[in-house]
Formats: C-alpha cells, structure tokens, sequence
C-alpha cells in the first residue's frame, strides 16, 4: 500500500465494497453520504476522490451529488475528483467538468478502466503538488507588491533596499507597465519617512496649462476661478516622498522652476512672491530616451543632471528570467480568490507555452489584465492559450543550447541562494551545495555582485 489517499463516496454498500477491494494499493476511505464525504475530505485529505452523483437523499437523481462536488472543490480545489454516475442524461458529463470535475465515469463499472483513470489522476495531482513545491521555493516577495523570481528583479530590488534608507533622488527607467510606481513606494517604505505623505502625479496625465498649479500650488486670485490658496503635490508631500511619473513629458516652461526646487528645495506657487522650504525627498520616473530629448532640445541637460543621482534600470518582462509564469502564477490566484473559482488550478501547458512566447509590449500591466480575463472566461479547471487570447505559434522562440540553459539556470539558482542567504557568500554556497571558492569564481563569471 502507498501513501496516496483514495476516498469512495458511493451509498450502494455493494459497489462500495467491489471499488474498496480494486484499490487495495492504496489507502482507501468510504463515504456514502453528503456530509460524511466532506468530513472525510476534511480529515484524510484525499488525492483522489471517486464521487457517485445519485447520493440520498437524491439517489435517483443528480442534484446532492452536484452540491457535494461543489463542496468538496471548495474545501479542497487540488483534489482531482472523477465522478460515477448511472444516469444517462449526456448533459452531466459537461456539468460535471464545468464545475471541476477531473473525469467523469459512466456505469456499469469496468474495474480496470477506472483503475487506469484514478492511477492517471493520483500521477497528476502528484506532478502539480511537485510544480507548486517548486513554486513556492521560487517565488519570492523582494519587496512589497513585488513578485519575481528572476536575478534580474532581484538585483533591482536590492538597489532599492540600499537606496531606500538615503535622501538621493533616484531616476527609474523603464517601459511602461513595468512597476515603476511600485519600486517609488519601495523607496518610501523602507526609509526614515515612510510614516510621511507619498504624493505621486504622472505629468503625461495632467494637461500641460494645469500642470505647474498642480505641482507647486497657486494663490488666491493667481488665475481665474482661483477662488483660494491652494497647496501644490511638492508641499503636500512636505516630510514624506514626492513621485513625479513620466518626468519626461514635463514642459519645457516648467523645467527650470522645477530644477529649482530640486536645487534647494524651494517652492513658490502660482501667483505668490514669498518662496518657502520643502522637505520632500524626490524619486523620478519615464519610459522616454532622456539623452534623445536633451538632443533635441525638449529636455534640460542640467535638470537630467540633477534627478540621475541614482538611475534604475527595470528591466521588461520579457527580460525576467523566468518570471512570466511566476507572475502569471501570482495574478491567477490573486483574481481566482476575488471572483472565487477556486477549481481554476493552473495553466494547460498550451497556454503557459503562450504565455511564455508572448513578447509582453504591455509588461507586467498587459500580463495581469490577459490573466484577469483569463479567469472570467475559462471553463475548467485548466486555463489555456484560446482563455488568454494568446496563440501557442504566434511567437515560437529560439531554443536554447545546452550551454545557455545551464548558465541561465546557473545564475538564476545563484540569485535566488544570495537572496535567501541575505546577500551572505558562506551561506548561499551551503544553499547551492558547493565550496564558497567555486561560488566566487561563478559570481566573476556571471559579472553578478554582492
């Protein structure tokens, strides 16, 4: 007898006796009721479950046995359930799935082809508990609202947890939904001022004639309709941190009062004579090509100079090693919890092929909006390429060589040890089962940092 956990709900005490004695080579539970199979899977937590609709006190028909697949998916959505059946309505088998079900199996019994199913459904249960071990060793929350696994992210989380606790302004590249606001309130939070304000505007968002009240505040009767004093982003961010998205949009009219309160930290609003301090510390952010803009003139070199004291490359998605389908992992749960379709298990290997061929222009923003729809529309328990508007050949990559599939896991299972061991050589290599020499001399040849 194995350790796997097989439960038979099925109130016909004959039947349940022949299904006990096919499956002696596991460990076998009997249930023959609604609540005593959910008791059951309470207490033994069963892989498999074989499931008889026709359950009193509906027996002869489908209606307890529905509820009680319903509940057992709830309680426990990995169990892969096949359910038994002897009525012949062709609609069930479709229901069935519909709601979760591994298998549907119609009667009379033929022992040896339900063997082969229930075997077949223990081995997937057992690879996706191995896929979801490997997960959870993997993925990692470097920082607050972050999810990644890759060295990529992981080295870009370090930067801000050693800039965090300084005042230097910080510049954050990166395309557009690549979380740039996210790695801003990082900053914040594990710094001295995170009990302080966290104020951020996006300058392409607001239309450029409101763009200098919004940002530095006006005085009453600066403009028509200013009917009162108003502060501006940079005071209301006055002992905390100030964001200003998509730096690269500013006007050009407004760059030098914006240099100036870079420069010494002194705000004057629109309309106003008297200037006064700030304490604000400053983080920046744009998906443009700066050096371009200084080029032709849209953009100050000097104030380029001032808010690079620190640049922070993100890199897309599309660059993350491996965390596509850490990501996608993440947002599945995180809308199957919201919109409780707790049967929605995983990805078909279809669609976890699409995701990971797509080239991602919208990054981590376009990736959660394709799993959130993906969730709303998929039918079982599997979601595939058609649920993700994705098409398995629409962008096939380049396999790699053996040797870049060895350096890639190199320096991912690498980065992932160092994270772990704190950044501490000595105890990452007991991590990775080698000398600390050895694990020097890859961190030389992988050009990785500590």
């Amino acid at each position: 007898m194995t350790d796997q956990t097989l439960l038979i709900v099925e109130d016909d005490p004959g039947l349940q006796s022949q299904l006990r004695w096919s499956f002696d080579q596991y460990k076998v539970w009997t249930a023959d009721d609604r609540e005593s199979a959910l008791a059951a899977v309470k207490r033994h937590q069963p892989e498999v479950v074989t499931l008889d609709l026709g359950l009193p006190p509906d027996p002869g028909g489908v209606s307890e046995g529905f509820a009680t697949l319903n509940d057992i998916l709830s309680m426990a959505p990995q169990t892969k359930v096949i359910v038994i059946t002897g009525n012949d309505d062709q609609f069930n088998p479709v229901k069935c799935i519909g709601f979760g079900a591994y298998d549907f199996f119609q009667k009379p019994i033929d022992p040896t082809l339900l063997a082969f199913v229930v075997s077949r459904a223990f081995r997937l249960h057992a690879l996706e508990e191995e896929n979801r071990r490997l997960q959870r060793m993997h993925i990692t929350n470097p920082l607050e609202g972050i999810v990644a696994a890759s060295p990529e992210m992981h080295e870009v989380c370090r930067t801000v947890e050693r800039l965090a606790p300084t005042d230097i302004t910080v510049l954050l590249l990166g395309e557009s939904g690549t979380g740039k606001e996210v790695l801003a309130r990082a900053l914040h939070a594990l710094g001295p001022r995170a009990k302080k304000p966290f104020i951020a505007v996006n300058a392409a968002a607001i239309p450029e004639n409101l763009l200098e009240s919004e940002l530095f505040g006006f005085e009453r009767g600066a403009y028509t309709g200013a009917t009162q004093q108003t502060k501006g982003k940079f005071e209301l961010a006055d002992g905390g941190t100030f964001f200003l998205d998509e730096i690269g949009d500013i006007p050009l009219s407004l760059q030098p009062k914006l240099l100036r309160v870079l420069q010494e930290r002194v705000v004057e609003r629109v309309g106003g004579r008297q200037p006064f301090k700030v304490d604000v510390r400053v983080v920046c952010a744009t998906h443009q090509n700066l050096a371009k803009l200084i080029e032709t003139g849209r953009f100050r070199e000097d104030l380029y100079f001032r808010i690079n004291e620190m640049i922070i490359n993100i890199p897309p998605v599309r660059e993350r090693t491996g965390d596509v389908a850490v990501l996608a992992r993440a947002f599945l749960e995180k809308f199957a919890k919201q919109m409780r379709r707790a049967q929605l298990l995983g990805f078909t290997d279809e669609g976890l092929a699409a995701l990971e061929a797509y080239h991602w222009p919208g990054n981590v923003r376009e990736l959660e909006h394709k799993i959130k729809r993906a969730v709303v529309m998929a039918q079982g328990p599997l979601i595939d390429a058609k649920d993700l508007e994705l098409l398995p050949t629409s962008a096939k990559r380049r396999l790699l060589t053996l040797r870049e599939a060895r350096e890639m896991a190199e320096r991912q299972a690498i980065g992932m040890a160092l994270s772990e061991a704190g950044e501490n050589v000595t105890k990452a290599a007991e991590l990775l089962e080698v000398a600390r020499p050895t694990l020097y001399a890859l961190l030389t040849k992988f050009n990785l940092k500590v």
